[in-house]
């Protein structure tokens, strides 16, 4: 029989209150407490705290705070990947984010989802995972949601809203967010 935290992990309905999930979140707040408040500025003992949060983060993951997580375990990310300030990642799914990724202030990533019917949302949730490729810039106040997958080489414009996937080497703006065109491709003159 699977765990709370599987079932979440998984995609699975699960209970957000399971002792062990609780205990999880409690540990992330503690953690990010002492990076927003204490410690605000990025000084050796704010990386120490980030390795301790995102145990999954490449080398030169750089967060300015204040950040916010609900687990910090869930984010995988690869080597320099950039964190403006203020932004959110509800990782109770996987979020993977590629290499040399630009994240902007005030974005927001979500893997947590809530059934349609309300008798089961009293009582459950679940998650979907979010990928970000390598190479992408996020543009600031934008919103990822739940299952979605921005390929690589991607630019999200500031205030999008992404609802489903974004092929590789797209600009996409809007909301919903939708592909307004190809990026590093030749221009049509040049062909």
């Amino acid at each position: 029989m699977k765990t709370e935290k599987e079932k979440m992990i998984s995609g699975e309905y699960y209970n957000a209150f399971d002792p062990e999930l609780v205990k999880g979140r409690r540990n992330a707040k503690n953690l990010l407490h002492t990076l927003n408040v204490k410690e605000y500025r990025v000084t050796k003992k704010a990386k120490e705290i980030l390795k301790e949060l995102l145990p999954n983060a490449g080398a030169g993951f750089y967060i300015e705070p204040p950040f916010h997580c609900d687990y910090g375990y869930n984010i995988f990310a690869g080597e320099n990947v950039y964190f403006n300030v203020n932004c959110v990642v509800l990782d109770c799914a996987p979020v993977t984010i590629g290499s040399n990724v630009f994240i902007a202030p005030n974005v927001q990533i979500y893997t947590a989802s809530h059934p349609l019917d309300a008798e089961l949302r009293k009582t459950l949730e679940n998650a979907y995972p979010v990928t970000i490729g390598d190479d992408c810039w996020i543009g600031g106040n934008s919103v990822i949601c739940p299952g979605v997958t921005i390929g690589k080489g991607c630019v999200i414009g500031a205030g999008s809203v992404v609802t489903k996937d974004i092929p590789d080497n797209s600009l996409a703006v809007g909301n919903p967010a939708k592909v307004i065109r190809k990026l590093n491709q030749e221009p049509e003159s040049k062909k």
